[in-house]
């Protein structure tokens, strides 16, 4: 545990080290904590606290910085939020992808790091489904969804089918299940399985896997805004093989899909600092990030992606404000 000057003297140590991006050195300490302590109790402070991990000394200074475990001491318990710095904003209730990049573009202006957005989740409800035979035991599966999008699958049936019992199936699905989320289209199959001629029955089971595939394709999408942004700061310009890392993260959407994700199982902002843990893969690179709701219930996830080094305070403002701009632009969406 830390007494009270430790928290104090490590406090002043990252905001040092966030607003001026130099290592900390026990003079600057001294006058940024306004402590009056002799050097030589500031140097003991700060030995124990590297001893504890939660600062270090490079090899090229005398001065310390924060680790990711300072950082996460820091924002954990250490951290004051000053609310109502932020002028009020609004993003129209225009279609929910212009909302979503213009929320992204948003993140990345207000916080000059890079702006991500996860699209809302689809469900995967289909409002007409078609099949085509195209050739021996090969079926097109033409899918449209309630907003009217197109979705084509090409599937390869155990048995040859006629175009008209193509037909038949397609008509069952539409009069029966239309509206139904694919997930409760296979369960209710699975039920009726023995009142369906068995042939027809394969031909849904399939039609419905291939269905739930194309749905999954769209399901979610990231949109960022912003990556240019760390050209200009120093803690990746400095060094062109972060900057590298850093650039293919943002071009794995997949990878910044999984990250984001684990924000959705909680409330309000969460903060991801590089190096803790595997969940932000790179040590220079700190994600804060919030779910966003609409009418109540949470269908994504936006956030700022940036260097640790990173104003934690205004972050958390930034994203707190935008994920209920979004909640709201979306919940008024008609």
């Amino acid at each position: 545990m830390l007494d009270d000057r430790a928290k104090l003297l490590l406090k002043a140590l990252v905001e040092r080290y966030i607003a001026d991006g130099q290592p900390v050195g026990s003079r600057t300490l001294s006058r940024a904590s306004g402590l009056e302590l002799s050097p030589a109790t500031i140097r003991n402070v700060m030995s124990d606290l590297e001893e504890l991990g939660l600062i270090v000394s490079p090899h090229t200074s005398a001065g310390r910085i924060p680790t990711a475990r300072g950082y996460r001491l820091f924002v954990d318990t250490m951290l004051t939020v000053q609310r109502g710095e932020f002028a009020p904003q609004s993003l129209a209730h225009d279609q929910p992808q212009k909302v979503i990049s213009n929320a992204a573009l948003l993140l990345s202006n207000l916080s000059q790091f890079v702006g991500v957005v996860v699209a809302p989740r689809r469900n995967s409800v289909f409002r007409h489904i078609e099949f085509l035979r195209l050739s021996e035991r090969r079926v097109l599966v033409i899918i449209v969804s309630p907003e009217g999008d197109v979705q084509n699958r090409v599937i390869f049936t155990e048995q040859d089918y006629s175009q008209t019992q193509l037909v038949e199936a397609a008509n069952y699905l539409n009069a029966n299940y239309v509206g139904l989320a694919i997930e409760q289209v296979r369960e209710r199959l699975k039920n009726e399985v023995e009142s369906l001629r068995s042939e027809i029955a394969a031909l849904m089971q399939a039609a419905v896997n291939a269905s739930s595939d194309a749905m999954s394709d769209s399901r979610d999408e990231v949109v960022i805004s912003g990556e240019r942004n760390l050209l200009s700061v120093s803690d990746f310009s400095s060094d062109m093989g972060h900057l590298r890392r850093a650039f293919d993260l943002f071009e794995e959407k997949a990878q910044i899909m999984r990250l984001l994700d684990v924000t959705g199982q909680a409330e309000g902002v969460r903060i991801f600092i590089g190096g803790e843990s595997q969940v932000v893969p790179f040590e220079e690179l700190s994600v804060v990030s919030a779910p966003y709701e609409v009418d109540g219930q949470v269908v994504g996830t936006l956030g700022v992606i940036g260097p640790t080094r990173m104003p934690y305070d205004r972050m958390i403002q930034i994203v707190d404000i935008t994920s209920k701009l979004v909640s709201n632009a979306l919940s008024h969406h008609k």
